[in-house]
């Protein structure tokens, strides 16, 4: 594609009129220019990849909920990290995993987070001690005060959703 591309002209407009303007919104709730500037630029590439940006009616707006987006999932990721070093710490023998290593199994973490996300609380918290601490439903059940039978529509609704991003 051209630089004459209707879609880079107007993208390329919104850049020049808001990414200052993004990165000063974004640095006022990070209270970091530099991170603020990360997600003002990754901002900017999620709207590259929309399929029509000739369509973005506000685009201060638009740009305001992705940047918001990216700084939550940038939350998120400190929190499930930050949760893994913890776990390594508390482990019986002393675990020393690479560099590599981690970050794989943080990418891992994320990923089943993006795939439990929508479930309830619940229903993430059943699948999590099934899959990770060998629960039973009826352990389940006790620890979030529901009837087993409820630990078991918890467990369809989370094999629904890792069976539909298998299947995508």
């Amino acid at each position: 594609m051209g630089s004459h591309n209707p879609h880079y002209q107007v993208i390329g407009q919104m850049f020049q009129k808001d990414y200052r303007w993004l990165c000063a919104a974004v640095s006022r709730t990070l209270g970091c220019p530099h991170s603020a500037q990360d997600i003002a630029s990754e901002t900017f590439l999620r709207v590259l990849a929309l399929p029509d940006p000739l369509a973005i009616r506000e685009p201060r707006a638009l740009l305001t909920t992705i940047a918001r987006r990216l700084v939550y999932e940038g939350w998120r990721r400190q929190d499930l990290e930050r949760a893994y070093l913890q776990s390594l710490a508390l482990a019986p023998e002393p675990v020393h995993p690479s560099p590599e290593e981690r970050a794989l199994v943080i990418e891992a973490l994320l990923a089943v987070d993006r795939l439990l996300n929508g479930l309830s609380a619940k229903a993430k918290a059943a699948f999590l001690y099934h899959q990770l601490d060998g629960l039973t439903y009826s352990e389940i059940g006790e620890r979030l005060g529901v009837s087993t039978s409820r630990v078991q529509q918890y467990m369809v609704e989370a094999f629904k959703r890792c069976y539909q991003a298998m299947q995508a």
